[in-house]
């Protein structure tokens, strides 16, 4: 791989830990475990009206989600009040704990360090600055200002030209198989950070790399 890269991370669950999501449904009254479902939910709705040529902002589609999720749960009260709550906690996550010393290694060795979410760059703004390395990065990049939501071409392409660099000289980093796949179809490089321990789809092309944590990765590439 060429030195140094411009290297492009996922934000939700790969920079951020969601764990916490399911605290804010079970104080609603719902199963915690319907945080995993609200978010597959999300994703794929987002990825439908991608296919389809349209779009609508990670927030947007995240409330509606939500209302059809926690109705369906017959939660009392308030849904409003319900679902605010559930999307502030969404907007003040932390840092998985690999995350801060791996991103600081990898700014010293001189690589270029940039976010692309399919979320609100204001959020990833929070996250990082809450996890004392928002210097380390040149860009926070949302797929809000792209044609497309990751993982269609067009949201990665919109990284290179923001960051200046062509597919070669771009490393996605992300926990998430489809962000790879993605990512390789545009011409990246690739790293999965599989903190997990999961078995990678066969389906999806391989990643470049993989990792445990992010605290490996510039041991990885060097």
């Amino acid at each position: 791989m060429p030195e140094p890269l411009v290297i492009v991370f996922d934000v939700n669950e790969t920079l951020s830990d969601m764990t916490p999501l399911g605290e804010a449904f079970a104080q609603a009254g719902a199963p915690r475990e319907l945080a995993k479902l609200w978010f597959a939910t999300l994703l794929r709705d987002g990825f439908a009206l991608t296919a389809s040529g349209d779009k609508e902002s990670f927030a947007a589609i995240g409330t509606d989600a939500l209302r059809t999720l926690l109705g369906g749960e017959g939660i009392s009260g308030d849904l409003d009040t319900v679902v605010e709550r559930v999307m502030a906690a969404m907007q003040n996550l932390s840092l998985h704990p690999d995350v801060p010393g791996g991103i600081r290694a990898l700014s010293a060795a001189g690589h270029r360090l940039v976010t692309l979410t399919n979320g609100a760059a204001a959020n990833t703004h929070r996250l990082l600055v809450a996890g004392g390395i928002r210097d380390n990065f040149e860009l926070l990049l949302s797929v809000e200002d792209a044609p497309a939501w990751k993982p269609a071409k067009a949201a990665y392409e919109y990284a290179g030209a923001s960051a200046g660099t062509d597919p070669a000289g771009m490393l996605l980093v992300a926990v998430h198989p489809w962000d790879i796949h993605g990512a390789a179809r545009a011409g990246l490089r690739t790293a999965w950070i599989n903190r997990a321990g999961a078995r990678y789809p066969s389906y999806f092309g391989s990643p470049d790399i993989t990792v445990s944590a992010l605290t490996e990765l510039q041991s990885a590439l060097a």
